[in-house]
């Protein structure tokens, strides 16, 4: 008996480590990093999502370091996903929801090179879907002005500071009043809707 109950815990633990393992990271620059993980904490299959910064040169930077600019670096939202439930075409979907593709260089009131919109693409299957996805919204005629927001392959991520991690949770009203001051929900709203 003994026997059969280690052999069921060892199969348990084999499924629980094979569903880690078929997780995948999706990684998207949209300003600033805490307003991108609560769209993403919402969907379901979303694991996790980690606030931090991609695409430079420096390595492990920190948030003063990147806001100053000169390291290439892009502040960023790292997302794990289970694609049996979730696939990355949707990730794609709330990622252009939530960004003002318009506008190189800054989101809403973040200016700099870190607060460029981009997606990081890892792997070819996500850079064609990245792609299509783009090209899809130009040809939908929806803006009259380019779309610039680039797809790059994916470079080292660096987990920003503890202190941004889930910082709409931890901090709800200075995150609610940034939000609105920054103007992002209604610019927002201009540009996608009330949806």
């Amino acid at each position: 008996m003994r026997a059969i109950g280690l052999i069921a815990m060892l199969a348990i633990g084999a499924v629980s480590s094979a569903a880690a393992d078929d997780t995948r990271v999706a990684t998207f620059g949209g300003g600033c990093f805490w307003c991108m993980e609560p769209p993403y904490d919402e969907l379901d299959g979303v694991v996790s999502t980690t606030s931090g910064y991609m695409g430079g040169d420096v390595d492990d930077p920190s948030y003063e370091q990147v806001t100053r600019g000169g390291t290439g670096h892009v502040e960023v939202v790292q997302v794990e996903y289970d694609p049996e439930i979730v696939d990355y075409s949707k990730l794609l979907e709330i990622y252009w929801r939530n960004v003002d593709p318009l506008t190189d260089n800054r989101q809403f009131c973040d200016a700099g090179e870190s607060y460029r919109p981009v997606i990081f693409a890892h792997g070819e299957r996500q850079e064609a879907l990245a792609r299509a996805s783009k090209q899809a919204l130009i040809e939908s005629g929806r803006f009259e002005r380019p779309i610039i927001v680039p797809v790059e392959p994916a470079k080292e991520f660096w987990p920003a500071e503890q202190y941004h991690q889930d910082y709409y949770r931890k901090n709800p009203v200075r995150y609610k009043y940034y939000r609105w001051r920054c103007g992002r929900e209604q610019r927002l709203e201009e540009l996608w809707g009330e949806s």
